[in-house]
Order: structure tokens, then C-alpha cells, then sequence
């Protein structure tokens, strides 16, 4: 077959012999797979202007949320003309965007998807005009819990690792006073969790933006509320629906401002700041997802 799909796999997985076997298995059938792996995070930059270098069609981000979005935040600066197409194989830690779009965990039926499934067009979300994520920004307690949980801890147990850390760091639990405004929307308090989603989950499967869709030109926003702090976290986490203190806005941009310095984890990537514009890419790149994905509209 002509048709060539470029496969980067993050270095702390390239050992994966499920992978290797999915592989081997589709280059018998006359799928042409180059492999690459990353070493830094430059090599991704370089792998995908060399999948562009040799007209790939497909370019396949094996990892976690962080390998996913730095992907395609190098796809998102081509040429849509010869843009390829996104492929998933979940290989992270807690997988947030592969889950919610139900891409298989086995690794020959994600390659097959990789590879032959159906292409749609998904929005991408740009921050501040330099940043991009697919899946979601998080800000507030829950990043700190994110960014600051041991990787060992996370290799042994995955996403409850965050779960676990949260717990072990409640004393430490800070709201941020911010501002935010959306379309019609303005709101000036103190957020103990935001979510600006594209996806709908984040920190292993914590859902903070449950109605989300990644081809409706929309962010979904939720805000948890600092009121009653530990209250609210603990109902949120476990029966939002009567929790009175979570707002839920949907708006095509938001905007953030804050007198301090706010961090925001954009799919594994923490971006500081005291002001954040969130806005929608419409249908900005294409990715191979499988047809039962609920987070299509």
C-alpha cells in the first residue's frame, strides 16, 4: 500500500511489545509504518515535519495526554492542504482524552483504528495564541494535584494516583480569586477547579466538563465554587448534580484574569500566567476516531 502513517511513540513506552506485535502485524498486511521515538520534547517537532517530509498521511501520537497534545500542537501549524491525519494509540498514565473518545486500550485494535479509521474533523483550542490543547485546561486545586503528583506513584496505580495525592495534600487546599467572562457571561469570585473543556475529563478520569464536545465550536466551562470548600469538592467529585456551588457555561472563548499568577494544565502542559484567551479553532485538524465516540455531536 502507498499510503505511509508516521508513528511516534514518548521513549517511556517504547518497550511495549503489544505494540511492537500491532506493528509487525499491519506492515504483513502492507500498511507502511515508520517509527520513531522521542527522546525530548523537541523530537517531536522534527518526527512530524518529517512525516510531512514524506507526505504521511497519518500521524500517530503513542503515549499520554501530554504526548497527544504536543502533536498536535505541531500539526496545527501546517498547511491544512497537507495536514495529516491525527491517530491515537493510549499509552499514558491516565489516557483522559482516549478514554472519553472510547479509543480501544487493546494496542492491535488502537493501531487498526490509527490507521484505517474514519477521519473527522475536531476542534482545536488555542490559548493566548501560543498554546493549544484537544482535550482540556484545568486550573485550581485539581492542577496542583496534577502537576505535582509523583511520576513513581503514578507508573505503579495510574489515575487514582492523583486521586490518592489530592487526598494526602487537602491541608494545602487554596481557591483562586479570578475573573472570568464568556459570551454573556461574567462571573468575579473565588474558583476552587476549573475546567475549560474540549474534552470532557482530566486528572484520570475526573469528569469537569461532562457535556463536551470536540466538533460543536464550543467550550464547555465549569467553575467549581470556593464556598464551603472541602463540601463542595467532595460533592463534586461524587454527585455533582446536587451540588448548588458548579456553574456550567458553554461559549465559543473565555476569557481569565487574575491578580496573582494562575496555573493552567493544558493537557500535561502547565502554563502560568495572570491572564488566559481561550478560544475555538473550528474542525482544525482531522483525527481517526472510532464510530461509537461520544464526544462527537
Amino acid at each position: 500500500m502507498n499510503q505511509i502513517s508516521l508513528l511516534i511513540i514518548n521513549g517511556k513506552n517504547s518497550g511495549n511489545t503489544a505494540l511492537r506485535d500491532a506493528v509487525y502485524q499491519l506492515r504483513k498486511e502492507g500498511f507502511n509504518i515508520q517509527v520513531r521515538v522521542t527522546w525530548e520534547s523537541s523530537d517531536i517537532r522534527r518526527f512530524v515535519q518529517e512525516a510531512l517530509d514524506i507526505r504521511a498521511q497519518t500521524v500517530i501520537a503513542a503515549g499520554g495526554d501530554g504526548t497527544i497534545n504536543s502533536v498536535v500542537s505541531e500539526l496545527i501549524h501546517l498547511s491544512p492542504s497537507s495536514l495529516p491525519v491525527l491517530g491515537i494509540i493510549p499509552l499514558g498514565t491516565a489516557n483522559d482524552f482516549a478514554s472519553s473518545a472510547l479509543i480501544p486500550q487493546d494496542m492491535e485494535n488502537a493501531l487498526n483504528l490509527a490507521i484505517k479509521g474514519r477521519a473527522v474533523p475536531i476542534d482545536v483550542i488555542n490559548v493566548n495564541k501560543t498554546h493549544y490543547f484537544i482535550n482540556m485546561a484545568s486550573g485550581g486545586f485539581g492542577t496542583k494535584i496534577t502537576t505535582e503528583t509523583p511520576e513513581k506513584l503514578k507508573s505503579s496505580l495510574g489515575g487514582v494516583a492523583y486521586f490518592l495525592h489530592g487526598l494526602l495534600r487537602i491541608d494545602t487546599l487554596k481557591a483562586d480569586p479570578c475573573t472570568i467572562e464568556a459570551e454573556n457571561f461574567h462571573w468575579k469570585g473565588e474558583a476552587l477547579v476549573l475546567g475549560i473543556g474540549n474534552g470532557r475529563q482530566a486528572g484520570g478520569g475526573q469528569q469537569l466538563c461532562p457535556d463536551a464536545l470536540i466538533n460543536d465550536n464550543k467550550l464547555n466551562i465549569t467553575i467549581v465554587e470556593a464556598n464551603e470548600l472541602l463540601p463542595s469538592l467532595l460533592t463534586s467529585l461524587f454527585d455533582r448534580k446536587k451540588n448548588d456551588k458548579i456553574i456550567e457555561i458553554e461559549s465559543s472563548w473565555v476569557n481569565i484574569s487574575a491578580t496573582h499568577e494562575m496555573v493552567f494544565n493544558l493537557d500535561g502542559e502547565p502554563l502560568l500566567g495572570d491572564k488566559f484567551a481561550f478560544i475555538v479553532l473550528p474542525e482544525a485538524i482531522h483525527c481517526r476516531l472510532p464510530p461509537q465516540c461520544g464526544l462527537l455531536s
